[in-house]
């Protein structure tokens, strides 16, 4: 038996409440919602995180997020939503099982978006160059 929690939800040993399910995923509420309708989307074959998943998969989890976050919007009289997917420990991953957050958003409901910050001259295109050179590596 698996000690993952998502795991415990796709096999059925512990209780979710489901608003989609198909043969390769779930979605079901999460329990500590940032606003209600806050669904959060898995593959029910575990993958720690989402770089670990084939692109194939990876594809698909998206395609059923924009198949479904127009039904949970709408259901929860929201214009908007935030995706969150939170990869490894440093992101704020907390359980290690890809999941895609689908957050609806109201106009004033007191969320605020991450800090930004500026690059420092010529950091912005050591960074870009960094990233081609570990892309062609790939």
């Amino acid at each position: 038996m698996s000690d993952c929690i998502f795991c415990k939800i796709v096999a059925g040993e512990i209780p979710c409440t489901k608003v989609y399910e198909d043969s390769e995923f779930l979605a079901f509420l999460d329990i500590k919602p940032v606003n209600p309708g806050h669904v959060l989307v898995i593959p029910k074959q575990h993958y720690n995180d989402f770089v670990s998943m084939p692109a194939e998969q990876a594809a698909k989890l998206y395609t059923v997020v924009h198949k479904i976050a127009p039904g949970i919007i709408a259901a929860v009289g929201a214009r908007a939503f935030n995706l969150g997917l939170n990869n490894g420990a440093e992101a704020g991953q907390i359980i290690f099982h890809t999941h895609v957050h689908i957050m609806p958003r109201q106009l004033k409901d007191g969320l605020v978006l991450w800090p930004q910050r500026e690059y420092t001259e010529g950091e912005r295109d050591i960074v870009a160059e960094k990233i081609k050179e570990n892309l062609n590596n790939l």
